[in-house]
Parts: C-alpha cells; structure tokens; sequence
C-alpha cells in the first residue's frame, strides 16, 4: 500500500509529465510556426531570436559570441552557423572589439535594423497576439512567471552539471 507522500509524489511527477512534454511540444510548434511567421523575410526563429538579442539598445555597442551565446542559451557552435548565415545575408557584421583586438562583436548593420523594425516585429507581434489568444494580460504575466522560475530551475541544474564535470561555469568564468 502506498504511503500519502509516494501517492502525492506519484501524482506530482505524472503532472511533470505532462507540463513538460507540453513545453516540449510547445517548443517545436514555435520553432514550426514561428519561422512560418517570419519566412517571407527569410528568417527562421533562431534569426528572429538572434536580431531580437542585438537589437536591444544594451547591445547597441555589440555583443561578443560568447556574451551572446550565454543570453540565447545556446552552444557557441551552434550560435557561429546562425550568425555566419546573417552576416552573409548582410542583417550582421563582426567588427574587432576595442577592448580585445582578439575578439570580435557581432552587431546588427542598418539593413538588419530595418528587417527587425519594419518587417519582422509586425509580423511576430501579430504572431504574439494568435498564440496568446483568449490570454488575459495577468494570464500572461503568470505564464511568464511561470516560466522563469523553471528557467532559474534549469540553469541551477547546468551550472551544477558543469561544475561536476569539471567544467568552467559562468562564475568561475566572471571569476578569473
């Protein structure tokens, strides 16, 4: 016979479950409908995400890949393909940092400005309102809410992760 705290775990863990394969879904469905969303300026979501990080005015100076990277939450390997992709496309450009001539920042050009502002923001403001349809604004704000709390969650778990691996982890990176 179960004990109440196995049968209130077992019902927690089927509601985590639940709530992460709906995530899940929900990630690929933005993925899906998202970059339907913006195709016709020949962007996917990983752009849309990309000229969003860069064309926030504390990026207006440019952001290094790795500063970049860490904000998406995305490999670095992964993140150089995207930007290579947009550089070619000519929505970015790569300038040598002034404080490290080794390192470059990748910043929107006035073109990519453009796209973002006048194209693309339309478009994905229009796809905010279907997807968040029948959403109240406290709704969304609990969403949201919701979400981050998770997000902390999640990075506790990689920074522990990484630290058991014996990897560098932003602390220690802030640190040296």
């Amino acid at each position: 016979m179960k004990t109440l705290d196995e049968s209130a775990d077992a019902a927690q863990m089927a509601l985590a479950n639940r709530v992460f394969f709906r995530l899940y879904q929900c990630a690929n469905m933005l993925h899906k409908t998202g970059s339907r969303a913006v195709e016709a300026e020949g962007l996917t979501t990983q752009q849309w995400a990309v000229l969003g990080a860069v064309s926030r005015p504390e990026a207006e100076p440019g952001l290094g890949i790795n500063e970049l990277a860490r904000y998406l939450m995305v490999s670095r390997q992964n993140l150089s393909g995207v930007v290579a992709r947009m550089v070619r496309a000519g929505h970015l450009r790569l300038e040598t940092d002034p404080n490290d001539g080794r390192s470059r920042l990748v910043r929107l050009t006035p073109s990519g400005r453009q796209l973002w502002q006048t194209q693309a923001l339309p478009k994905i403001h229009d796809y905010y309102r279907q997807v968040l349809d029948g959403f109240s604004v406290n709704d969304t704000a609990h969403a949201l809410h919701y979400l981050l709390k998770m997000l902390e969650n999640m990075k506790r778990i990689d920074v522990s992760d990484a630290a058991d691996a014996g990897q560098a982890t932003p602390d220690d990176a802030a640190d040296a």
